[in-house]
């Protein structure tokens, strides 16, 4: 089978509750409860996205909320409980990990400094891709992996990529911000051995 010659991986930071009032005030409550019992200034939000190209497909991996039972048509190749495992069974208490070819991210426009390339390698595009399907699922606003933050979205993102073997060393969001869960996700690549050695960038 021919090796592609073409790819990227791109990630994005998304201001925590772009384009959306309620999820940008509970962001700012949040985060200004947190600051305070740190004694710390408080910071702006993000929630970190990724876009994968890849012989001329286009792919998004995010972890969002699940809307309806069509999982086929968002790429959902997982879920999780939302805050407690008891009421997974409801739908307003499940995610969605989602690896969805041609689709899109919300507000990805809104992302501050443009894409950030992680890499231009069609192996390591691929397997990445491949690495989705095997995130783990924990509850949601939970710290149920304890890696000393709850697992969310960034979680998912950061474990993805450590898994591909990029170095996620330089990875920040943009100054003064910050992406609750991103270390989490770190954390748990790390400790399951899921990560293999970091290339080069």
């Amino acid at each position: 089978m021919p090796t592609s010659q073409t790819a990227a991986v791109d990630l994005y930071w998304i201001p925590l509750g772009a384009g959306g009032r309620c999820v940008r005030l509970n962001g700012r409550v949040f985060e200004a409860i947190q600051a305070a019992r740190q004694r710390r200034q408080r910071c702006d939000l993000y929630h970190a996205a990724l876009v994968v190209e890849l012989d001329g497909e286009g792919y998004t991996i995010e972890l969002a909320p699940s809307p309806d039972a069509d999982t086929a048509s968002r790429g959902v190749v997982g879920t999780g409980a939302v805050g407690s495992r008891y009421v997974e069974w409801l739908r307003w208490f499940r995610y969605e990990i989602r690896c969805c070819r041609g689709g899109s991210i919300p507000d990805l426009a809104e992302a501050v400094g443009g894409p950030c390339r992680l890499s231009s390698d069609p192996r390591i595009a691929r397997r990445l891709l491949d690495l989705v399907a095997t995130v783990p699922a924990p509850v949601w606003g939970r710290d149920e992996l304890k890696a000393g933050e709850r697992w969310n979205s960034n979680s998912m993102i950061a474990w993805v990529i450590a898994g591909a073997g990029l170095s996620t060393d330089h990875l920040r969001p943009p100054p003064r911000g910050r992406a609750p869960g991103w270390e989490a996700g770190l954390l748990v690549a790390r400790r399951r051995g899921s990560a293999p050695r970091a290339v080069a960038i």
